[in-house]
């Protein structure tokens, strides 16, 4: 689940001001995440993946297209435990992501 530039985002400097509501949407969602992996919801784990897969590469932040891909995955196969793993996953990456705009 680790790659040694995961918590490099490299953002656009037009999407600068949008980049404090872009995360505060991520810390909604992965509480969304974590509620739904404990309502063991798959259905709501794969639609926020789907989400996730579409704004994490469209701001710069291609770890969380990489965290919606894995979800889903985990989400269909109905494993909970590597759920569990990647909510950890995705909160350690938000509190550590480093920006970097060009």
């Amino acid at each position: 689940m680790n790659s040694p530039d995961k918590y490099q985002a490299v953002v656009s400097s037009r999407l600068q001001d949008l980049v404090p509501t872009f995360l505060e949407n991520r810390h909604t969602e992965l509480e969304s995440l974590q509620d739904a992996v404990v309502r063991s919801d798959f259905d709501r784990l794969r639609h926020l993946a789907h989400r996730m897969r579409g704004v994490g590469g469209s701001y710069g932040f291609d770890y969380v297209t990489t965290l919606g891909r894995q979800i889903d995955q985990y989400a269909r196969a109905g494993d909970l435990h590597a759920l569990v793993l990647l909510m950890r996953d995705y909160a350690d990456y938000l509190a550590n992501v480093r920006i970097e705009y060009h």
